[in-house]
């Protein structure tokens, strides 16, 4: 099999014309083409005039050697990469202790469905309820203003990437292809095969929800345990008399102790009670940069018109997206994060008295607004203080959120144009911003640091000469984005344990170690690979 990159074609060229321009590129006959798969499909948009679409080829020819011979020189003919995963371990016979999952966001899933299917029956803790009980309790949050602290977009089956936009694809180094492992078995769970060959794949919230109730049914046809309304309240760690630390177990809320030698800590970048208990326990714990902002919306045809001129609406294009980066004057980062096209902004928040802002879309991104963060760098120089210092800075600025809204759960926002120009918001435009339980007009400048207000208006300028439209004076900022990523890292060896605690394998987003569902997805499957060689060890 070859593989062929860089293979463009118009916008609304025939089916016929990928096989004909992969026999073109190789210079061969059409007929010794044996076979010819679309491996990856994206768009060039970077001249509206000319879109193309560009295509990486997996083939099949006549005496491949030849033609590989022929390229040797051409970094877009190579040989297909094999791409098959296969597993590390086999459970043992007489396996003694069940491996813990603590969470089961994408990280957890994963890790919980590879020790599964590797046949070591996980047993998975979440705090939070099953996925449909738990968008029952969202809902309420966002319709109603009642808050679930222990079920919310936060927390609960499915982690917090099931109420977002649902993209599927990373930045990581994936040099074993451990994210076709997680695409292929999404694509299982039932999301749309699309997700195989598009180069930036989302699902959306709807999907999966459906997805993460048949990724449970296999783990628990394979042997695996999920326990809901289970949070870990503590960690039973044992040090022996050489100093070395290893875990026992774990307590839950309720009191009850439950064995383990091997724990999965998949728990979420929102998880700030578990940090708190981990720092306590003197689990190596140490802050990390994040990054806080606001979101912001604009009708979804300004975004269209801007990125694809007059192709705008091609049903192939869809919904258009941007990703942009400032280097502002102040030194500051400021760049987009979860771009949402066609999507709505959500209540995002765990705890009670503060305001989180996320973003959200449904499969067809078929809703009026864009929505994205802006948000801008941040260091723990910015918040001095201890490991934890990080998530004290974060609720300090949601808090401050909860205060401009009202103090009922909406959110304060904000002209794009009155933000500009330094002065309170006393109504909106034409822009109606899709946040609920509600917006109330405000002056932003209180809810984040002088330095962050200042590179946010200065990158908004400039966001607004590569996107026309994009610092229109209508578009909404609401507030606050500050859980794009965790403010903790819980530091990992090269076994991918804790390095002061054996037996804890620190995962995903709330360990420091992912963002987002796909690489979330891969260091699930690289955690559970590291706990079934460390059980065959032991």
């Amino acid at each position: 099999m070859i593989r062929l990159t860089e293979i463009k074609l118009p916008l609304d060229h025939p089916a016929e014309a990928i096989k004909k321009a992969a026999a073109a590129r190789l210079r061969i006959p059409v007929e010794h083409l044996l076979s010819c798969a679309i491996f990856r499909r994206a768009h060039d948009a970077r001249k509206k005039s000319d879109i193309a679409l560009v295509y990486s080829l997996d083939v099949e020819v006549r005496d491949e050697a030849a033609v590989l011979k022929r390229f040797a020189k051409d970094k877009d003919v190579v040989p297909a990469p094999d791409m098959t995963y296969r597993f590390v371990a086999r459970a043992p016979e007489s396996l003694r202790v069940r491996p813990l999952v603590i969470g089961a966001g994408p990280c957890g899933l994963f890790a919980a469905l590879v020790l599964a299917q590797m046949g070591f029956r996980p047993l998975i803790l979440e705090r939070g309820k099953v996925v449909r009980e738990r968008t029952k309790d969202t809902w309420a949050l966002w319709r109603r203003s009642v808050l679930d602290p222990e079920s919310n977009v936060q927390y609960g089956e499915g982690g917090a990437g099931t109420f977002s936009d649902g993209k599927l694809y990373s930045q990581v180094k994936d040099p074993r292809h451990l994210g076709r492992k997680v695409l292929t078995e999404f694509v299982k769970a039932d999301a749309p095969s699309e997700i195989l060959t598009e180069a930036h794949p989302h699902i959306g919230t709807f999907r999966l929800v459906k997805m993460v109730e048949n990724m449970r049914a296999t783990i628990e046809g394979l042997g695996g345990e999920y326990r809901f309304k289970s949070r870990v309240a503590d960690f039973d760690i044992e040090t022996s008399s050489n100093g070395e630390r290893r875990i026992r177990g774990v307590i839950l809320a309720d009191g009850e102790r439950i064995a383990a030698s091997h724990v999965v800590l998949a728990i979420g970048h929102s998880s700030r009670d578990t940090f708190q208990v981990l720092a306590d326990r003197g689990v190596h714990v140490e802050a990390k940069p994040f990054s806080i902002g606001f979101r912001i919306e604009h009708p979804q045809s300004v975004i269209d018109a801007a990125r694809f001129g007059a192709r705008a609406g091609h049903p192939v294009l869809g919904a258009a997206d941007y990703k942009l980066v400032h280097h502002a004057s102040n030194d500051r980062a400021v760049y987009s994060f979860c771009m949402c096209p066609g999507g709505t902004v959500v209540a995002a928040t765990s705890e009670p008295g503060r305001v989180v802002t996320n973003g959200m879309s449904q499969y067809s991104r078929a809703e009026r607004n864009a929505n994205a963060g802006i948000v801008v760098g941040i260091t723990p120089r910015d918040f001095p203080g201890g490991a934890l210092a990080g998530v004290d800075f974060q609720r300090r600025w949601e808090s401050a959120a909860f205060v401009a809204g009202g103090g009922t759960y909406a959110a304060p926002g904000q002209r794009v144009g009155d933000f500009l120009a330094g002065v309170p918001s006393t109504s909106l435009g034409s822009v109606i911003p899709s946040y609920k339980p509600g917006v109330t007009p405000t002056d932003l400048s209180a809810c984040l640091p002088d330095y962050a207000i200042a590179a946010i208006r200065e990158a908004l300028v400039v966001f607004g000469r590569r996107i026309r439209g994009f610092d229109m004076g209508d578009a909404v900022l609401t507030g606050v984005e500050t859980r794009t990523s965790s403010p903790i890292r819980i530091t990992r060896d090269d076994t991918f344990q804790s390095l002061n605690t054996k037996g804890l394998f620190p995962a995903g987003e709330g360990a420091g170690y992912a963002g987002g569902i796909l690489s979330a997805g891969i260091d699930g499957i690289k955690i559970a690979e590291a706990v079934a060689k460390s059980i065959v060890v032991d």
